[in-house]
């Protein structure tokens, strides 16, 4: 028997336990195997002499979220990026970044577990990738305008958000996972939901339905089977698969700040080849595989 498989029966009897029996049946069964995980209940603590009123719009934020606030402080740091520097601010937004990440993650796919029953593993992680991923969240904060509460210091991130901000209109607003943008977003974007979200988790001590009450109208509409759409990456490189298309590696090049992607794939005797250009790799592969792919359906609708 391969290990990946002894593995992934492993993962599959601790998912039975959780759904079966809750996260404490399954911290059992994992402490069974071996694998000791122990919990210690420490009151976290605080020092930080601040007045948050004074640094970002308390009321605002907390009426947004949906979550008053025991301790204000954590919702300033979640709001900090790197760049912006107070004696009064000790530490930015990472932290909590980081907590925020792993609980959203958990969240949305206990939420898609319970929500599908029955739904494919495959589909289920296809909605998983679509729903969480730094564009959805970037995305979402845009449209809830958290990009005007980011305590920062930096000129070029103020460019960055402004101009993600004016091509927000061209976006497609029945989706929130950004694949559809032609346009690249600041990181700090998506970092500042999974931050709020962080925030809020140790703010309620812990409590992970109060998190998903809070952030979950922010990611509204959910993505769902009939929205879902592959990132046009991927779907160009199942397609040639498939099909046994000939797909060249793609020629890529950067000069001044800006990157451009050629792909080139060769269907049924006929060449289907676009350039694209953005201020990053990312950006530029994708909007370069989506006119490949437009092109390619275009010529099937013919035949």
């Amino acid at each position: 028997v391969k290990s990946k498989t002894v593995a992934d029966v492993v993962e599959a009897l601790i998912g039975a336990f959780l759904s079966t029996g809750g996260e404490m049946a399954a911290i059992s069964f994992i402490n069974w195997l071996g694998i000791k995980v122990d919990f210690i209940n420490i009151q976290y603590k605080r020092h930080f002499p601040m007045h948050p009123e004074s640094l970002v719009n308390i009321r605002h934020l907390e009426s947004l979220l949906n979550h008053s606030f025991r301790d204000r402080s954590l919702l300033v740091e979640a709001l900090t990026h790197g760049s912006y520097m107070l004696p009064e601010i000790p530490r930015c937004y990472q932290r909590l970044e980081f907590l925020g990440d792993s609980v959203l993650d958990y969240l949305i796919t206990e939420y898609l577990y319970n929500k599908y029953p029955g739904m494919p593993p495959g589909l289920l992680t296809d909605l998983r990738s679509a729903s969480v991923n730094n564009d959805c969240y970037a995305q979402s904060a845009v449209k809830a305008g958290l990009y005007k509460h980011i305590l920062h210091a930096s000129q070029e991130l103020h460019k960055q958000i402004i101009q993600t901000v004016n091509n927000f209109e061209q976006l497609s607003m029945e989706s929130t996972f950004g694949f559809e943008s032609k346009t690249s977003f600041p990181k700090v974007l998506g970092d500042i939901i999974e931050s709020l979200a962080g925030a809020i988790l140790v703010d309620s001590g812990y409590n992970k339905d109060i998190v998903f009450w809070s952030i979950r109208p922010l990611l509204e509409p959910m993505v769902t089977p009939k929205t879902l759409r592959l990132h046009p990456v991927r779907e160009l490189n199942e397609l040639c698969q498939k099909e046994h298309y000939n797909m060249k590696n793609p020629v890529v090049s950067c000069e001044n700040g800006v990157a451009s992607i050629t792909i080139e794939v060769e269907a049924n005797g006929a060449v289907h080849k676009h350039t694209c250009t953005a201020s990053d790799k990312k950006t530029a592969t994708k909007l370069a595989s989506k006119e490949v792919l437009k092109s390619l359906k275009i010529s099937f609708s013919r035949t």
